[in-house]
């Protein structure tokens, strides 16, 4: 019992963390429902007097918001299968292979993480021109499909890994590759869940990136779209929030349906074999 009482001011204060997160997103979702006058009123209701549902059906007309979200699906998809190609096989040669300048080489990796976007934007750029990419999902895709950090996530989770499993596998006769997709990739799937699911998010977020290098209203994705629907239609804010409603709501369904395989990759990543 007082190990119950001495703990209840923690549980207090995580209660009240808690409600402060959850406020927003219910303010969010509770303005989406309003009508436009009583967004404007104030004070504010915290609770709408009308429920108008039909503001989620209403932006489908006002904007192109299907299309943002396909756009948006496509390039997470895309650049997600290319962070994982190379992140895996990456991940795999600094782990459990020996070549000369190893260690050299992710140091360098490492150090590439420091640098921020703005510094290479402009080379980026005009690279993606040269190329003719511009305003294309290549120059949405390509240049995401390799990930420092995923393969820096990726190499210490399989360090981890028993090196007798390795032993065995080239005793029986397998080669690395073999090695590779039928043992480590098997026991790594905790942590390449979770990576895909970081990855998701920070495709689905995006933001500055393609604000730069897209301009047709085609080819643009979710957070983009919703920047400029913001432009035009700043003062409708039961329309706003329920764009925002329905952009966040596929990242939620995501974290519930993954936060155990989050769990399990953050517990294993912290045990040594």
């Amino acid at each position: 019992m007082k190990r119950r009482f001495s703990l209840l001011p923690v549980h207090i204060i995580l209660i009240i963390c808690g409600i402060g997160m959850f406020l927003p997103f219910y303010w969010m979702l509770t303005t989406a429902l309003k009508t436009p006058l009583e967004s404007l009123r104030f004070p504010p209701t915290f609770f709408p007097q009308i429920f108008k549902f039909s503001n989620f059906v209403e932006i489908f007309r006002e904007v192109a918001l299907l299309r943002y979200f396909l756009n948006t699906i496509f390039i997470a998809i895309a650049s997600l299968l290319g962070v994982l190609f190379t992140g895996i096989l990456a991940a795999y040669a600094f782990a459990r292979m020996e070549f000369w300048g190893r260690d050299i080489v992710f140091i360098i990796f490492l150090a590439l993480m420091m640098i921020p976007l703005p510094v290479y934007l402009v080379p980026s750029y005009m690279i993606l021109f040269k190329l003719g990419w511009i305003d294309t999902y290549s120059a949405l895709i390509v240049p995401w499909t390799v990930n420092i950090f995923a393969i820096f996530f990726l190499r210490q989770h399989m360090k981890t890994l028993p090196q007798d499993l390795f032993d065995a596998a080239k005793i029986d006769g397998c080669g690395r590759f073999r090695t590779l997709w039928q043992i480590v990739v098997p026991l790594s799937k905790p942590a390449i869940i979770t990576l895909a699911i970081f990855d998701i998010i920070g495709s689905w977020n995006s933001f500055f990136w393609p604000l730069i290098v897209t301009h047709s209203d085609s080819i643009r994705p979710l957070q983009v779209g919703l920047a400029y629907f913001s432009r035009e239609f700043s003062t409708n804010y039961p329309l706003l929030m329920a764009a925002s409603t329905l952009a966040i709501l596929p990242l939620i369904i995501l974290f519930f349906f993954a936060q155990k395989q989050i769990i399990q990759s953050y517990a294993r990543t912290g045990l040594k074999e």
